[in-house]
């Protein structure tokens, strides 16, 4: 375009040029000695005036090819990625005549202008696109972040640095910190607990992926000591983090999940198999030393080896009791008892428990009193194992009250159940006996002297009343005053 330019101002400037010097010697030719004819000055002056012409037809010429690439840039400019690419366009472009000078170089603008056009389209699709993977990316990341704080097992997560990286709500309330506030995140400092910092310190520090379990006791912000199973995870950054960095970041995470209660039921367990261990080495003991007296020939009278004989059955049959007390709160702990529900009268078990317990009341000269309802007491039970929970509760309260006191069965109606009580005059028990009286094997300590037994008797009367017939049972007592045993039961037309 430049080039082209030149040549029209060049050739316009060439012939003014030329005018102007004809002008020059014309107007020097009236100065000079006269001897110009009226012919020279006429084709002076149609030089000059071709030349204007000339000079005023180029210019006219060159506004008019400016003018439409001026008009086509304008356009150019005004175009969108619609108009360029759309089969009907808002906005057209002007065509530009084939022989324009600047038609080539425009046609290389448009060209150009529909490329970066393109690759601006193509940017704003994968900028939307990422938009919508960026959107999801942080609601996902919320919903996990809102997972993982009201998760119920405390989780806690450090780096190459053994440095608290992140940790749940619980694990902050286990150990009394908020994460968002620690300035110091070294995790000893953070967590007081020096087995916990060595597990995580440990498994970051593996050279190959694994995981390790620990049993820990730790303590609460409160002070509380609990037993909790720890899991720690190595972790690494992925590939791509690690192009990045250099190196792939490592670190650990760990689960801690409570298992107090399963550490009070390993407890329970071996105090269970104690018990029942030392209640059968008792009467086995004895068995074994009689047989042996007697296999000795040591009781040579009739007299003295019908005695052992009574005491070795007396010892067996402890045994027997022992054993179908156990098969009797297993098999009902297990759901496999053979129930035989019916509607029953309440007082006509309680009478006949009354009457089996008498003989032993009356050997230590106590006093039986029965206060039962004049109403009928309707009970959907199975009779054999509600007479025999009753029988457990007033033989309890026989056993634990001394000579000359008394014992009270009460029955009455309590709304939609039905209601009967044995209260003793007996020697009571502490509010932590009352809480643990209904366990197996578990006897007051200072009454094991008292009487014997096995601590199976109240257990079983429970697993009957609540498992058996949806019943509840609870207790009420006072040292040196007696307790108050008191069953509650659905009436017949309200039963389960």
């Amino acid at each position: 375009m430049t080039t082209a330019l030149g040549k029209y101002v060049g050739t316009a400037v060439a012939m003014a040029g030329s005018g102007l010097g004809l002008i020059a010697v014309w107007t020097g030719s009236a100065l000079a000695p006269a001897g110009w004819g009226t012919a020279q000055l006429g084709l002076l002056a149609l030089v000059v005036f071709l030349a204007g012409c000339a000079l005023a037809l180029l210019s006219w010429h060159f506004q008019r090819q400016r003018g439409q690439a001026n008009r086509y840039l304008e356009v150019l400019a005004r175009l969108t990625p619609q108009d360029l690419f759309s089969d009907s366009p808002a906005v057209v472009l002007p065509e530009l005549p084939p022989k324009h000078p600047q038609a080539a170089a425009m046609a290389r603008v448009k060209e150009a202008l529909s490329a970066h056009l393109r690759r601006i389209q193509e940017l704003e699709h994968a900028r939307a696109a990422l938009e919508v993977r960026c959107r999801r990316a942080v609601a996902q990341a919320e919903q996990i972040k809102a997972i993982f704080s009201y998760l119920a097992e405390p989780i806690l997560a450090v780096d190459d640095y053994n440095e608290l990286l992140l940790a749940n709500r619980s694990a902050e309330e286990l150990f009394g910190f908020d994460s968002a506030k620690v300035e110091d995140r070294a995790l000893a400092r953070v967590v007081q607990c020096q087995p916990l910092v060595d597990l995580l310190a440990g498994t970051a520090s593996r050279k190959t992926p694994g995981s390790r379990t620990e049993e820990l006791e730790i303590t609460d912000a409160q002070g509380r000591r609990r037993w909790y199973r720890a899991t720690a995870v190595k972790l690494a950054a992925g590939e791509g983090a690690e192009h990045r960095c250099g190196c792939a970041s490592q670190g650990a995470v760990v689960v801690l999940r409570d298992i107090a209660d399963h550490k009070a039921f390993q407890k329970r367990n071996a105090e269970f198999v104690s018990a029942v261990s030392h209640e059968m080495k008792t009467p086995l003991a004895g068995i074994k030393a009689y047989v042996e007296l007697l296999a000795d020939g040591e009781a040579e009278d009739r007299a003295t080896q019908e005695e052992f004989l009574q005491l070795i059955s007396g010892q067996a049959d402890r045994l027997q009791r022992l054993v179908e007390n156990l098969l009797n709160i297993a098999r009902i702990e297990a759901g496999v008892v053979n129930v035989n529900k019916q509607p029953r009268s309440l007082n006509e078990i309680l009478e006949e428990a009354l009457r089996l317990v008498r003989p032993s009341a009356e050997a230590k000269n106590i006093q039986l009193v029965a206060e039962l309802s004049p109403m009928y007491l309707a009970v959907l039970a199975d009779r054999d194992m509600l007479l025999q929970a009753a029988l457990n509760l007033l033989s309890n309260a026989v056993k634990y009250t001394p000579e000359g006191g008394k014992v009270i069965l009460r029955s009455q109606t309590d709304g939609e159940h039905v209601r009967f009580e044995v209260q003793d005059t007996g020697v009571g028990l502490s509010q932590e006996d009352c809480q643990r009286v209904f366990e197996k094997f578990y006897r007051v300590k200072k009454d094991r002297d008292m009487a014997p037994g096995t601590g199976l008797g109240l257990p079983l009367a429970k697993h009957i009343v609540e498992d058996v017939h949806g019943g509840t049972i609870t207790v009420e007592s006072k040292l040196g005053e007696g307790s108050t045993f008191a069953v509650i039961l659905p009436r017949a037309g309200q039963s389960l």
